[in-house]
């Protein structure tokens, strides 16, 4: 019988050959599978063949007793669907416990996003006259100008930028491929990047690289490194929020909506699969909320009348 470490080599190596699954993706899943693994040995349950209904169903009471939020069993209970689903397909087990399990009412969190203002702020923060500051700013540009992943964005080579149309091609999920447009001031701030800053960065060696985001040292750039630079890049403002490369993605997302994209378009741009995930964005904004009350109602403005 196959040991819970090996079935999990082979789970990550699905993810990873099969899938395309980006690497902080494959982390969550090892994550919330050895989490799981330790939940096994308390109950001294030694083979995944072995795991029954009431051992999901105790595990879940476990971790909503110890007051973890919804989202996060949701994620845990998706990770084991998928991992369980996998050895199933692949004969480990006979029988899916999970087959029965509904996934938890998800929290209506609004997501989280950048006002106008704070990007404002944040577009000022970069020494766009060192290499790094160059980089840092069509960092930033891209990410709002595209709501690309910070998968996509570490993975994003030269080749995929073209210049002339201001499209890039991304390779998002499950490997599929979408283009998105960007405006001027992303292809400013791109441009002066890759001709001036990127080249100075690529002198630290003597490799060919590809990739457009570069480190200090000349080599590609990780999505750790892209959420470190983030987080550097908010001590340079005044600013008091919190930054991830996701609330770029949030607030491009929130932005276009806001200013009359439709849900398709958005959905197409950011590579979702279904709408119903698109639509999490549909949230109103104070800004639109006043835009809208402003022009609407009767006895708002007085130069209306």
């Amino acid at each position: 019988m196959i040991k819970n470490v090996d079935a999990l080599e082979k789970f990550v190596a699905y993810l990873t050959i099969e899938k395309n699954a980006s690497s902080y993706t494959i982390q969550f899943y090892k994550k919330d599978i050895e989490h799981f693994f330790a939940f096994l040995e308390t109950e001294h349950i030694e083979h995944l063949n072995d795991v029954t209904f009431q051992e999901i169903r105790l595990y879940l009471t476990q971790l909503y007793e110890r007051k973890i939020s919804r989202s996060t069993v949701s994620r845990k209970l998706s990770s084991l669907r998928s991992f369980f689903k996998f050895l199933e397909r692949e004969q480990i087990i006979e029988q899916n416990p999970l087959a029965r399990i509904p996934l938890p009412k998800q929290e209506k969190l609004i997501p989280d996003f950048f006002y106008a203002e704070e990007l404002a702020e944040l577009f000022k923060a970069s020494d766009v006259s060192t290499p790094l500051g160059q980089r840092n700013q069509a960092l930033l540009e891209l990410l709002y100008a595209t709501g690309i992943r910070v998968s996509e964005c570490e993975s994003l080579t030269l080749e995929q930028i073209n210049f002339e149309f201001n499209m890039v091609k991304v390779v998002g999920k499950g490997n599929k491929e979408r283009y998105i447009p960007f405006g001027q001031f992303a292809k400013d701030a791109l441009l002066t990047y890759i001709n001036e800053g990127r080249n100075e960065l690529l002198k630290k060696h003597n490799e060919t690289v590809e990739h457009v985001f570069l480190n200090a040292r000349g080599f590609p750039l990780t999505a750790r490194g892209i959420r470190y630079i983030l987080k550097q890049m908010i001590k340079e403002t005044s600013l008091t929020v919190n930054v991830h490369p996701h609330k770029f993605r949030h607030t491009f997302a929130t932005h276009m909506l806001n200013e009359g994209a439709d849900l398709r378009t958005v959905q197409e741009l950011l590579g979702h699969e279904n709408l119903s995930t698109t639509q999490i964005y549909t949230h109103v904004t104070k800004d639109r909320l006043r835009r809208v009350y402003m022009y609407s109602h009767p006895r708002a403005n007085k130069d209306q009348r």
